[in-house]
C-alpha cells in the first residue's frame, strides 16, 4: 500500500474522465442598467420633492415674516378679520350669484326689443267677429305724449327713485323689508320699475329666490344699454294691464276708450293701480277695488311730494268710470278652447314664420252657443238646488268634429276653469258603448246575442244592477237598453278589458284609462269634450273624429296659414260599417226604450247612452243625430254627490232642449246604421216639453260647406277690393268748363 500522496495535478487525468470546471455566470447588463435608470428616477422625485418642500417651507415662512409685520392687535384685528372673511364669502357669492344668472342673459338676443305676442281675432263660422284673445298692445304713443299726472302716478306708486337708483333701490328695498317685517305680510314691494320691467320682459311669476337673482342681474343689464327715459317707455308699453291689454295706452283704450295722452288724473291713477294686481283691480272685474286702488295711487302723489292735496281733491271726489265691458254672450269657453289650439298650430309654423297676429275663422254656430249657455243656465237655476248641482259642461259638435258649442261652466265671470276640456269626471254607464262595440267587433257577438244578467264577482268586488235586480236570459240590445251592470263586466271579462280601453282611445279618450274591475262601468275619469269625440265616430260612421275650433286661419291682410281641410289629419275607419250598423240601433234602442227617453226629439232618431256614477257625483248624456253629437255633464266641482241625479234626468232634459233647438230649419241626415227610419212619436213628459226659446234668435238654415267656403271666398274678394287703392281721374283729364261755353250750366 503506498501512502504517498497523490500529488498530480487535476488536469493530469485522463482527459475523458475530467470533468470541467465551473464558470461564473455572465452578468445581466440589460437588466442592471434598467434597475438603476428607475433607482435613480426615484432618487431624483425624492430629493426634487424634499427640496421643493423645503424651499416652499422656507418662502412660507419668509411670508409669514414679512406679514407679522403688518399684524394689528386689539379692535383692529377684529375688524380686518371680519372684512377678509366678508371679501372671501362675497367672491364666493358672486360666483354663485353669476351662475344662476348666466341662463337670463341667454334670453337677451339681439331682437329682444321686437318680441311680439300671439293676437288672434276669432270668426265665427258664418265670418262674424265673436271676440279676440292674446294681447291688446300698442307701443307708438312717445313718452313725452304721456300726460305729466300719469307718469307721476306710475312712479309715485311704482319706483319714487327711478331716476335715482343704478337699476336696484337698495335704501327702497330695506324699507320695504322693515314694513313687510312690521305688518307681518308683504305690504310693500322692493323691486324697482327696472326690475319688474326685466321680470316682464324676460322671466316668469314665479317667487323663487333664483328669479329674483336673475331679476338682479337684468336689470342691472337693462341700466347699461338703455337709457332711463327708454326703460319707462318701456314699462309703460309692455306691464300686463288686465282684460287682455299690455301697456297703459292699450289698458285706457280697453277701460275707458280713449288714448292715454286724453286720460285725466282719476283715470291716471286708476291705471298705475293696476301694476301691482291688474287681475285684482281691474274696473271691469271688481270697480270698488279698483277705485280704491285709485285712491292709494292719490296718496302716493301726495305722499311724494309729486303733488298736492288740493290738485288730487278732484279726482277724489270724481273717481274714474270705465266703459261697459260687461260681454255675458261672448262665448268665452269656447275661444278659451279655440285659441289653445292657434297655440298649438303656430307651434307647428316654420321657424322663420314671424306672423303673430292672425283672424280665425272657427266652426262655432252663435245659435247654438246661446242656445247652450241658456239651457244650462235656464235648468240650473231651476233644477240644480232640488237636485243638489251646481256646475255642468257641454260639447255640441258635428260628426265631422267641428265644435258648434261648449259650455265649460254656469258662469264664466265666476270661474274661467273650462270643465268641457280640463275637468276629469268618471262617466258611468255612458262608457258601456265602448264595451259593447268591442264586444261585437270580436266577432262572437251581435245584438241579438242571449246572455244572461245574474250575479257575478270577481275577487271580493260583486256589482249589482241599478234596481238590485237580475233580468236573466235577455238579448244584448235589451242589456244595453237597461244599462244592466252585470252584463257589462261579463263582457268585459270575455274579451279582455284590454281591448276596450284600446278601442276607447282609438276613438277619442285621450286620458288614462286604467284597467280595473269596474272600468267597463266607466270609472276611469274622462272630459265631456273626449266624450263627444269618441260618439262623433259611432255618427260618422266608424271614421276617427278629430275635434277642431279652427276652420281657417289667415293674416290680418287675407293670406292663408292653415286650414282644417288641407291640414288636418284625414280621417281612418276605426270601425267597420258592419259594426256600425249593429251598435247604432242599440244605442237608439236606449233612447227610444230605455233610460234615455227625455232625450228624444220631434221627428229625428236619436241614439245615445247616460250615465250615472257611485253616490250619484256625476250625471251624463251623450247622443247623437246625423247632424250633429251633444255630450253633456251635471255634478259639483268638489265631487259632492247630487240629490240622486241620474244622466236620464236633468242631463237628458237639457241636452233635448239643445238639440231640438239646433235640428230646427235644417236638412236632417240620416244616422248611419238606423238608414231613413221614421222618428218615433213622442208621448208623455217628452212631448209635453216646451222648445227652447231665445230672445231675438232664430235657427238659421245650416249652411253646407260648399256655401260656407263660397261665403268666405266672397268676403275675401271684398277684403282685396277694399284694400286696392282708388283711381282718381288726373286733372288733365277732367272736363274743363268755361263760363259761355255749351257744356256750362248743364246736367
Amino acid at each position: 500500500m503506498n501512502d504517498t500522496p497523490n500529488t498530480d495535478p487535476p488536469d493530469s487525468r485522463p482527459r475523458d474522465t475530467q470533468e470541467p470546471p465551473e464558470r461564473a455566470p455572465a452578468p445581466r447588463t440589460a437588466g442592471k442598467r434598467i434597475r438603476n435608470a428607475l433607482l435613480a428616477i426615484d432618487s431624483w422625485i425624492d430629493s426634487t420633492i424634499y427640496s421643493g418642500g423645503v424651499r416652499l417651507r422656507g418662502a412660507w415662512d419668509g411670508f409669514v415674516a414679512f406679514t407679522e409685520r403688518f399684524n394689528v392687535q386689539g379692535p383692529g384685528r377684529w375688524a380686518i378679520s371680519l372684512a377678509s372673511e366678508g371679501m372671501t364669502w362675497g367672491a364666493v357669492g358672486a360666483v354663485l350669484v353669476l351662475a344662476l344668472a348666466v341662463p337670463a342673459f341667454h334670453e337677451t338676443s339681439d331682437d329682444w326689443l321686437k318680441k311680439a305676442e300671439l293676437s288672434v281675432t276669432f270668426l265665427d263660422r258664418y265670418g262674424n267677429t265673436i271676440g279676440e284673445r292674446g294681447i291688446r298692445h300698442n307701443d307708438t304713443v312717445p313718452l313725452e305724449e304721456f300726460p305729466d299726472h300719469l307718469i307721476k302716478a306710475v312712479l309715485a306708486t311704482e319706483d319714487r327713485r327711478f331716476y335715482e337708483h343704478f337699476g336696484i333701490d337698495i335704501p327702497g328695498t330695506f324699507r320695504a323689508v322693515l314694513s313687510n317685517a312690521r305688518a307681518g305680510g308683504v305690504v310693500q314691494g322692493g323691486s324697482s320699475l327696472t326690475q319688474q320691467l326685466a321680470k316682464n320682459l324676460f322671466l316668469s311669476n314665479e317667487r323663487t329666490l333664483e328669479r329674483k337673482i336673475k331679476e338682479a342681474f337684468l336689470a342691472l343689464w337693462l341700466e347699461f344699454h338703455l337709457t332711463k327715459n327708454q326703460i319707462l317707455k318701456l314699462y309703460l308699453d309692455r306691464a300686463y294691464m288686465g282684460g287682455g291689454a299690455f301697456g297703459v295706452d292699450a289698458a285706457a283704450q280697453y277701460y275707458f276708450g280713449k288714448s292715454a295722452r286724453d286720460v285725466n288724473l282719476a283715470e291716471a291713477a286708476m291705471l298705475a293701480g293696476l301694476f301691482k294686481a291688474p287681475s285684482k283691480f281691474a274696473p271691469h272685474v271688481n270697480l270698488p277695488a279698483a277705485r280704491g286702488r285709485a285712491s292709494v295711487v292719490l296718496d302716493n302723489l301726495v305722499d311724494a311730494g309729486f303733488m298736492t292735496e288740493g290738485q288730487v281733491f278732484g279726482a277724489r271726489r270724481n273717481p274714474a268710470t270705465p266703459i261697459d265691458r260687461k260681454q255675458d254672450d261672448l262665448p268665452e269657453y269656447y275661444l278659451d278652447y279655440a285659441f289653445d289650439q292657434v297655440k298649438q298650430i303656430v307651434d307647428t309654423l316654420p321657424r322663420g314664420y314671424a306672423e303673430r297676429s292672425f283672424v280665425v275663422r272657427t266652426a262655432l254656430d252663435p245659435n247654438i252657443q246661446k242656445a247652450a249657455d241658456t239651457a244650462i243656465r235656464d235648468s240650473l237655476k231651476q233644477f240644480g238646488k232640488d237636485y243638489g248641482a251646481k256646475q255642468s259642461a257641454m260639447v255640441v259638435m258635428e260628426p265631422n268634429g267641428a265644435v258648434r258649442a261648449m259650455v265649460g261652466g254656469r258662469d264664466y265671470g265666476e270661474s274661467q276653469f273650462n270643465r268641457a276640456t280640463d275637468a276629469l269626471r268618471q262617466p258611468g254607464s255612458s262608457f258601456k258603448p265602448f264595451v259593447y262595440t268591442a264586444a261585437l267587433m270580436t266577432g262572437k257577438y251581435k245584438p241579438t246575442t242571449i246572455v244572461v244578467d245574474g250575479p257575478i264577482c270577481i275577487g271580493n268586488w260583486c256589482p249589482q244592477n241599478y234596481g238590485r235586480s237580475y233580468a236573466g236570459s235577455i238579448q244584448l240590445i235589451g242589456a244595453l237598453t237597461r244599462s244592466l251592470n252585470t252584463v257589462a263586466v261579463k263582457l268585459a271579462e270575455a274579451i279582455g278589458r284590454g281591448r276596450i280601453v284600446d278601442l276607447a282611445h282609438a276613438m277619442g279618450l285621450r286620458t288614462e284609462l286604467k284597467i280595473t274591475r269596474a272600468l267597463p262601468l266607466g270609472a276611469a275619469e274622462v272630459t265631456v269634450v273626449d266624450m263627444a269625440t269618441a260618439y262623433s265616430v259611432f255618427a260618422s260612421g266608424g271614421y276617427s273624429v278629430d275635434p277642431h275650433a279652427i276652420v281657417e286661419m289667415r293674416t290680418p291682410a287675407g293670406d292663408p296659414v292653415w286650414s282644417f281641410a288641407q291640414n288636418a289629419p284625414k280621417p281612418k275607419q276605426i270601425i267597420p260599417p258592419e259594426i256600425i250598423a249593429m251598435i247604432n240601433p242599440m244605442l237608439n234602442s236606449v233612447v227610444e226604450n230605455g233610460t234615455g227617453r227625455r232625450a228624444m226629439i220631434p221627428g229625428t232618431k236619436v241614439s245615445g247612452k247616460t250615465g250615472t256614477t257611485n253616490a250619484y257625483r256625476d250625471a251624463w248624456f251623450v247622443g247623437f243625430t246625423g247632424n250633429y253629437v251633444g255630450a253633456i255633464w251635471f255634478g259639483n266641482d268638489d265631487y259632492a254627490s247630487t240629490k240622486k241625479m241620474t244622466g236620464g234626468s236633468l242631463p237628458a232634459m237639457t241636452w233635448q232642449k239643445v238639440m231640438a233647438f239646433a235640428h230646427q230649419g235644417i236638412e236632417l241626415k240620416p244616422t248611419p246604421g238606423l238608414g231613413n227610419q221614421p222618428a218615433p212619436k213622442l208621448d208623455g213628459a217628452v212631448a209635453q216639453a216646451a222648445p227652447l226659446e231665445i230672445e231675438g234668435v232664430q235657427r238659421p238654415v245650416t249652411l253646407t260647406p260648399a256655401s260656407a267656403e263660397r261665403l268666405m271666398g266672397l268676403s275675401a274678394r271684398l277684403r282685396e277690393a277694399a284694400a286696392q287703392p282708388v283711381r282718381r281721374p288726373t286733372a288733365a283729364a277732367e272736363p274743363v268748363s268755361l263760363p259761355g261755353s255749351p257744356q256750362a250750366g248743364s246736367n
